[in-house]
């Protein structure tokens, strides 16, 4: 039976039957002063129990012709015990009156919200100190009070069979392209999954490429990053329950910007985003090309450099790709630990760990000292990417490429970087290429990326597809 019988003591009994064992229930009866009997259906600490209390105080006082609306702000009306468990389960008690087939559904959910702090996971140099919560109206209202436009629309939909986890996709009308924002809403209608507790699982299930280890949909925490990709005509998807949203479509150079970069001095912010390019390249190739020069051309490297790294390697049991594969393994592991351990201390355990394990190795006649500092170059190159999730590949990917490297030398570095990019050209992201501009070439589009364009000299937006609405003043 979902539908509501008239007689109060059979809904009672589905309640029962259907909320079994379920201890935090509350199932409070009252009469009216018409002596008409409810009962009023709710769980114990989602719901505000203050003011609904006061409600019932109304509701008991009130004349058999009072209309709800003037004893409590919000009423919907539910007809089935489908309805009612909706309702119920995310804090809205439910009446439900003898000799009536409705129910009547109090909009009095308690509401548990974490202040509006600065964001953990990407440090603010220069910028708003506010970022995302885990509570959806939140976030959805840091993006209205910066964008004060009706342009700006949420569509929802709920997803997950048992938490029903509420989404909500943001655009701005006349920048997103509507097919873009059909293809995002037709992903997120395909999930079948029994619940989504993180942005990550969202992720997981409507990207383009399920066997890349590259991201393909950029996740921030920053209420100023979510705004500008907007403004650029991109899509935000916000899911409850995290502070992390999602942004589609993106590429490669987007994991390697910030949001800083457009609000320092250009010629600062252009000198910083060519050491972060550097930095990102040293990041995935230093220990390989390290281990093929090494290796297979002595030739390249200088007599007095070389003499001095055959003297640190005398004593060295491993051929130089072992070694490098320990090193590396071990600030992996370092850097995990550091993370993973608690806050007081996680901090000091890996800096303290590598150097004293760093330390250790060397006397012990385990690692080489020249490459000792270059796993440390390469570790220092790492934390230059701006985003994390676009860390974890690089870090993925320099072990098959230094494999390469230690059979083949520097043409087998080649050839994994050649591999690498034929998968980046090939990638895609909502249908968008990964490197876009770049990749298709995109006329007077790839200086956006290289270079930090002073924004006085420009009125055109960063092109990430085809927009309807070009300019930037419009």
């Amino acid at each position: 039976m979902d539908m509501f019988s008239k007689n109060i003591s059979e809904n009672l009994s589905e309640l029962e039957s259907v909320y079994a064992s379920c201890e935090d229930l509350i199932i409070r009866e009252i009469i009216n002063s018409a002596g008409d009997k409810a009962i009023v259906v709710f769980f114990e600490g989602i719901t505000d129990e203050e003011r609904l209390n006061e409600t019932i105080m109304k509701i008991n006082s009130s004349q058999p012709s009072l209309e709800p609306a003037s004893y409590v702000q919000r009423v919907l009306e539910v007809t089935s015990f489908s309805e009612l468990i909706e309702k119920v389960s995310i804090g809205n008690p439910v009446m439900l009156t003898d000799g009536s087939d409705r129910g009547m559904c109090f909009v009095l959910p308690k509401v548990d919200k974490r202040a509006i702090e600065e964001p953990i996971a990407e440090s603010v140099v220069r910028g708003p100190r506010e970022g995302f919560t885990e509570t959806l109206t939140v976030n959805i209202s840091l993006l209205r009070r910066r964008l004060r436009t009706p342009l700006l629309k949420v569509k929802a939909i709920e997803i997950g069979t048992y938490t029903k986890s509420r989404v909500n996709v943001a655009y701005i009308e006349k920048l997103a392209e509507p097919e873009l924002v059909d293809e995002v809403m037709k992903r997120l209608s395909a999930i079948q999954i029994d619940g989504v507790l993180e942005s990550g699982n969202i992720e997981e299930l409507i990207e383009d490429s399920h066997f890349s280890p590259f991201p393909q949909m950029l996740s921030t925490e920053r209420p100023d990053n979510a705004i500008a990709s907007l403004l650029e005509g991109k899509v935000v998807i916000l899911i409850d329950g995290t502070p992390f949203v999602l942004i589609a479509p993106t590429g490669l150079f987007s994991f390697l910007h910030t949001p800083e970069d457009s609000y320092q001095r250009f010629m600062i912010s252009m000198a910083i985003l060519w050491l972060r390019y550097i930095f990102f390249m040293v990041a995935l190739l230093a220990p390989s090309a390290y281990v093929a020069i090494l290796t297979y051309h002595h030739e390249m490297i200088p007599t007095a450099l070389l003499l001095s790294i055959a003297k640190s390697r005398e004593e060295i049991p491993f051929p130089a790709v072992v070694e490098a594969f320990i090193m590396e393994i071990t600030f992996e592991a370092l850097r995990e630990a550091g993370v993973r351990l608690p806050k007081q201390v996680g901090s000091a355990v890996s800096i303290v760990g590598a150097l004293v394990i760093g330390q250790a190795a060397t006397s012990a006649g385990l690692v080489s000292s020249p490459m000792v500092m270059v796993v440390a170059i390469t570790g220092i190159a790492s934390f230059m990417i701006p985003n994390y999730t676009m860390g974890i590949p690089i870090r993925l990917l320099r072990f098959p490429i230094m494999i390469l490297a230690g059979v083949m030398g520097l043409l087998g570095l080649l050839m994994g970087v050649i591999a690498v990019v034929i998968h980046l050209c090939s990638l895609r992201s909502f249908g968008t290429p990964y490197l876009m501009p770049l990749v298709p070439l995109k006329n007077s589009k790839w200086k956006e990326v290289l270079l930090r364009i002073p924004l006085w000299s420009t009125d055109k937006r960063t092109q990430v597809s085809t927009f309807r609405d070009k300019g930037r003043n419009k």
